[in-house]
């Protein structure tokens, strides 16, 4: 009974240490991201992307080959083409409409706008593949549609070009999400073995855009950048905690049920609209405040509607998956 007690001790302590460090890793990638864009005056998204594909390319090769922390699973180059290829497009269009977005808005607004991603999700799955869904989960989505129409409305530091690239980004990641499903059938990918094959080919599909259309600014912003070297250790270090927080994602999946993952996310996202208040003093009315409380709560119920439904009884109307898992935590 001891024994008993003593794991079960331990099982939470360590489901608390998980999503703590999930949590330090997200919050200070986005912070280092913004810092990057508004302080450094390195505005140039596309190379930021680049930069966080390589060094999480570079890690995933170390942790996988080098390290052998993970084994890797083996896919076959005809699937790397057709299967991992169109998902790693995708991804790197994810990861970059994240980084637009930041150029243009607070990271209060963003995180917001990025708890829209559940709806997306479910819009998208009912609009091309026809899927049910329980009358419970449409209303699950009506605040968190709610919270971002208020706080979209009362934004005070609002872009019409930053909010396009955040919402659009929502889409890309159910895209992802629901691809995944698809795409990567019989592969049982956890997030480093998906890095590793995703982030060289997204690598490769952004280095030749990012190099002409920032690769003169980035050239000039070289030559001007009055502190160079401490600057660069932010950029890189930036791409080196990307990789750092996809490692975590795996390791707080295995430490907490689904319920807890789904409340630990959304207090992330008060975490780092927190965090990027304290820091960069963007200003956020009371009815913004509101409106983003709102859209957290949103997607709390629905996290919590769609692990009832998946825990009912046999022989009654299933909803179809909507995973907020591996695959889709890549953004």
């Amino acid at each position: 009974m001891m024994e008993e007690s003593r794991l079960c001790q331990w099982s939470v302590i360590r489901s608390v240490l998980a999503i703590f460090q999930w949590w330090a890793f997200n919050v200070t990638v986005i912070i280092m991201n913004k810092w990057i864009f508004q302080k450094l005056d390195f505005k140039f998204p596309l190379s930021v992307s680049c930069i966080h594909f390589i060094s999480s390319s570079i890690g995933a090769y170390m942790v996988i080959k080098v390290l052998k922390l993970k084994p890797l699973i083996q896919v076959d180059s005809e699937d790397r083409w057709r299967r991992i290829f169109p998902m790693s497009f995708i991804f790197c269009i994810n990861i970059v409409l994240g980084n637009v977005s930041l150029r243009y808005i607070p990271v209060s607004f963003m995180q917001t706008i990025k708890s829209f991603t559940p709806a997306t999700t479910v819009i998208l799955q009912w609009l091309i593949w026809k899927k049910y869904f329980d009358w419970r989960i449409w209303a699950s989505l009506i605040p968190i549609v709610g919270g971002i129409l208020l706080t979209s409305v009362t934004e005070l530091s609002f872009n019409m070009f930053g909010f396009c690239a955040a919402l659009f980004g929502c889409v890309a990641t159910s895209t992802k999400t629901i691809l995944a499903e698809s795409l990567l059938h019989g592969y049982k990918f956890d997030s480093i073995n998906t890095v590793y094959y995703m982030a060289p080919f997204a690598t490769m599909i952004l280095a030749i855009p990012a190099l002409l259309l920032e690769g003169s600014g980035v050239w000039e912003w070289l030559h001007t950048c009055p502190s160079l070297f401490s600057s660069l250790v932010i950029i890189f270090g930036s791409g080196v905690l990307a990789f750092c927080l996809n490692f975590s994602i795996f390791y707080v999946i295995h430490s907490t049920t689904a319920v807890t993952f789904n409340v630990a996310g959304n207090l992330k996202v008060a975490v780092a609209v927190t965090c990027s208040w304290l820091i960069f003093r963007n200003p956020i009315s009371m009815m913004n405040a509101v409106g983003c409380s709102i859209t957290l709560v949103g997607c709390t119920f629905y996290g919590y509607v769609r692990h009832m439904l998946s825990n009912q009884s046999p022989g009654t109307p299933r909803t179809p998956r909507t995973p907020r898992g591996k695959s889709e935590l890549m953004g």
